[in-house]
């Protein structure tokens, strides 16, 4: 099963201030655990909203918003993508995830990731859980469901 834990960030992590060198090492420490444990498939911290856009949707039409963005719950700072044993599993690894010093408002989501292992046989045809299965070995992913 797969998960992504998305860490939420707060206006100190928006306004692009730097880390300390020890919650950087902590950091690295808490991926290389993860490295070493065979469960991390991809890491990666984000830039403040001020570098990005939303997206919107109303009647059918796209609407581009720029950052950034005000509103706590829209602050992501970085996420990690993993593959484990059980939601259980990887809320013990969320868990292990160092905080900053003073981590007030930062936060973590859970989510499990959908693949297409995930939709009974019956539901997928057999070409399309085919091309399912051909576009992971293309870029190079992880078989569904391992």
């Amino acid at each position: 099963m797969k998960f992504m834990i998305v860490g939420k960030g707060n206006a100190e992590i928006e306004a692009g201030a730097l880390p300390s060198k020890e919650y950087v090492d902590q950091m690295h420490a808490y991926n290389e655990s993860l490295a070493k444990a065979g469960v991390l498939l991809a890491a990666e911290g984000l830039y403040p909203s001020s570098r990005g856009a939303q997206i919107a949707y109303t009647g059918g039409k796209a609407t581009v918003i720029d950052g950034p963005f005000t509103e706590a719950k829209e602050l992501i700072a970085g996420f990690w993508l993993i593959q484990v044993k059980s939601k259980e599993e990887a809320v013990e690894w969320a868990l292990r995830l160092p905080m900053p010093p003073g981590a007030e408002g930062v936060a973590l989501d859970v989510w499990q990731v959908f693949d297409a292992s995930d939709v009974p046989d019956e539901s997928m045809p057999a070409e399309q859980r085919e091309h399912e299965k051909a576009l992971r070995e293309v870029l190079g992913a992880d078989e569904p469901g391992v």
